[in-house]
Order: structure tokens, then C-alpha cells, then sequence
């Protein structure tokens, strides 16, 4: 039997930031006692405001569910580097960098195609893996992607 329709969001923006969120780290799971599936958002241990704003939006989205956290390993924006000969020493060169991966081809084209419309330079990352990566490491790019994804805090 499916479980019932709960009908529109509560808070339509709130929900627009959680879709944006689960496009970009997020999956729906099976509850594991199969009472039905529930909505997961990988949020990095270095943005507890960002843990803060996705609880809050959860909650206005569906007032009266409860929200739980769990500490795992993950982000999506790093501090990239690689060394470069300069004037015949070899330095320590750091730039940030997006990666984006998932394993569904639609959601890799949302994702692409949104960044085609706002004009972030990306490529796929080539792995032996099921998942496809996206980077994001151009400096401009980097700076768009921070500009639309907003400040994490």
C-alpha cells in the first residue's frame, strides 16, 4: 500500500532550497524498519550553518516530522593543489575546486545543463566507478558556483 499524499509543501521556498540541496548531496532512502522512505542531505561537519538551514527548511517544508542528524565523512568544495616550477623552485600552488557525483544520468544533466545556463565551465572526471563526477575548478567557474550556491557558513 502506498503511503498517503501529504499534499503541497508548507513553505514553497524552503522547499525549492531542499530539492537544490538534494540535486546536489542528497538521496531518498528506504527507512530501514519499512515504515516507508525519508529524505537524506550530506551536509560537510565544516557548515553547521548550513546543517542549521537545511533542518529549518526540512521542518518548514513539513512541520511536525523530525529531523536527525549523523556525522559521516564528506563535502563537496576542497582546497585542490598541485606544485609548479616557478623560476627554478618548485612550489605549492592551492585553488578550490566543486566536484558533484551521482549515479543517475538525469540528475548529472539537470546539474550539467543548469551550469551551461549560468556559465560554469565544468568536465566530467573519467573513474571506473557506476557514478559519474563533475569538477568545477576553473577560477571563474569556482567563483559562479560560489556566487549561486551561496555562502556556507
Amino acid at each position: 500500500m502506498a503511503p498517503p499524499d501529504p499534499g503541497p509543501p508548507a513553505d514553497e521556498r524552503a522547499y525549492a532550497y531542499l530539492l537544490g540541496l538534494y540535486l546536489g548531496d542528497g538521496c531518498i532512502s528506504a527507512h530501514p524498519r519499512g515504515t516507508g522512505y525519508y529524505l537524506r542531505i550530506a551536509c560537510a561537519d565544516a557548515w553547521p550553518g548550513l546543517m542549521q538551514q537545511c533542518r529549518e527548511a526540512i521542518t518548514q517544508v513539513r512541520p511536525g516530522i523530525g529531523v536527525a542528524t549523523l556525522q559521516r565523512q564528506g563535502g563537496c568544495r576542497i582546497t585542490n593543489w598541485t606544485t609548479r616550477l616557478v623560476g627554478g623552485e618548485r612550489k605549492r600552488y592551492e585553488y578550490p575546486r566543486y566536484f558533484f557525483t551521482n549515479t543517475s544520468t538525469d540528475i548529472i544533466r539537470l546539474f550539467t545543463d543548469a551550469l551551461d545556463r549560468v556559465g560554469v565551465e565544468w568536465k566530467p572526471l573519467h573513474q571506473s566507478r557506476a557514478a559519474v563526477t563533475i569538477s568545477v575548478a576553473r577560477k571563474a567557474s569556482v567563483a559562479l558556483m560560489d556566487t549561486h550556491v551561496g555562502p556556507k557558513h
